[in-house]
């Protein structure tokens, strides 16, 4: 899916009779990835003379580029600033990466905890990068009644 695509393909959806945020078909997953540590590298902010050098893990290449080539939407997050976008397109552009777009300036630290209205799912990078698998584990949620 090119990234002109990725609004084409949002459903709308509504409730009471009011439109919200449309959400993507099923089986579309919106990926957000981390860059250093986890596609390559891991190299911090204060030296991005080494961001053009950083070594490529070849299996997320093969990986991320397999899941945007079967239709998924492909983002980086990461804590690299405003100022690192160009050696980033650069280095990723060099290597190959297939990809819809980058967020730039994610909080720095780890230790997520990700709140939103939409479901998300968070995958540790832990060396390598392979299809995702179905594990049970458990997870800390709000007290909302909705949750067993």
């Amino acid at each position: 899916m090119k990234t002109e695509d990725i609004d084409k393909n949002l459903q709308s959806i509504s409730e009471n009779g009011k439109h919200l945020s449309p959400i993507l078909p099923e089986g579309i997953k919106n990926y957000l990835i981390d860059i250093d540590g986890t596609i390559c590298d891991d190299i911090p902010n204060e030296e991005p003379e080494r961001m053009l050098t950083a070594e490529v893990y070849p299996d997320a290449l093969i990986t991320l580029n397999k899941w945007y080539d079967e239709g998924h939407i492909i983002f980086f997050f990461t804590s690299r600033t405003e100022a690192h976008r160009e050696y980033t397109e650069r280095w990723l552009k060099q290597h190959g990466f297939k990809y819809h777009g980058m967020v730039m300036g994610k909080p720095r630290g780890g230790n997520y905890h990700w709140i939103d209205n939409h479901l998300v799912k968070a995958t540790r990078y832990r060396g390598k990068f392979t299809d995702l698998v179905e594990k049970e584990v458990t997870i800390q949620v709000f007290d909302d009644e909705h949750h067993e």
